[in-house]
């Protein structure tokens, strides 16, 4: 047999392979690891988009709260899981880049897990809790200057919120106390309580107790202001270039077969670009996203150097 037909015979029993993978799976239920308690951006994403991986599947998507850690326990359980596809963990960039970077012991790594998607980009709000006597970013910084490590702020100890405030307190000059809780629904009520005084942390999650007075809004962190609120400046009016924000990923533990890999972005792709779902995401801040799994994987090495870089730049060591 010649080599071009034993390649040719090769290409053809993976293509079949593929196209029977795609037609299987999936073929029971799939769970989605959320490594943050209940009502942060990863479980609000999560339970928008399970429902309709059923609609489309006909198989039960179940989301699954399994905090600890910052987020390195639910994470572990997902690197461990057969890679079959049955297993997923939906997060933000910190539990994929700064906890490794923080905590070199981490039990897992980019290595571990096949990108399927970057989900959506969720700019921070930079909020006080309102008795806080600021309502601007240079009142904000002025504060913290006269107040050295008075200020607290709130934040998961290994998060994108936390580099958010790392960054802030680097580019100005401040310091503040970092409260570390279990998650962004953590921080946003430790603020609303009056436990911590100050957070950055994702708008879909945040926007809500804004809306409601529970936090006073000084400003966002995207590029330029965010269409969503217009009244409300950027913090780079005030730092030319800082920009800040919760994405989103889903992945599946390594070696998950490339076609499973392939029907998964594809679905959650497809989901995303609805009308129903871009206007749910964009109304509460979110920016939908989808991008295929090369470019997902791509953009979280950026971001792992990107972290790395600014944790060498401050010398901050974790407490």
């Amino acid at each position: 047999m010649s080599m071009i037909r034993v390649v040719s015979c090769a290409l053809l029993a993976f293509g079949c392979c593929a196209v029977q993978a795609q037609q299987t799976y999936p073929s029971r239920p799939i769970r989605i690891v959320v490594p943050f308690p209940t009502g942060g951006t990863s479980d609000i994403l999560s339970r928008l988009i399970g429902p309709k991986l059923t609609e489309r599947w006909g198989q039960p998507v179940v989301v699954e709260s399994r905090p600890g850690a910052a987020g390195a326990i639910g994470v572990d359980v997902v690197a461990k899981s057969a890679p079959d596809g049955y297993s997923l963990v939906l997060s933000d960039v910190g539990v994929w880049v700064i906890l490794p970077v923080l905590y070199p012991k981490t039990p897992y790594g980019l290595q571990d897990f096949a990108p399927i998607t970057t989900i959506s980009y969720s700019p921070h709000l930079l909020c006080v809790h309102p008795n806080v006597p600021v309502t601007t970013v240079p009142q904000l910084i002025a504060l913290a200057k006269k107040r050295p490590g008075q200020l607290n702020y709130a934040s998961s100890p290994a998060g994108a919120p936390y580099l958010a405030g790392l960054q802030f307190a680097h580019r100005t000059g401040i310091q503040w106390e970092y409260i570390t809780g279990r998650g962004g629904a953590q921080s946003i009520m430790d603020v609303m309580t009056g436990q911590a005084d100050v957070l950055f942390n994702g708008m879909l999650a945040t926007l809500p107790p804004v809306k409601f007075g529970k936090l006073r809004l000084i400003a966002v962190s995207s590029e330029k202001r965010h269409p969503a609120l217009p009244d409300t400046p950027a913090v780079a009016e005030f730092l030319p270039g800082f920009l800040t924000g919760s994405w989103q990923s889903i992945l599946a533990p390594a070696r998950t077969p490339p076609e499973v890999v392939a029907a998964l972005n594809a679905e959650i792709a497809r989901i995303l670009s609805t009308a129903d779902m871009k206007e749910r995401l964009q109304a509460q801040g979110a920016d939908p996203i989808g991008t295929p799994p090369a470019e997902s994987a791509r953009f979280l090495r950026d971001e792992l150097d990107r972290f790395t870089k600014l944790v060498k730049e401050t010398g901050y060591k974790p407490q």
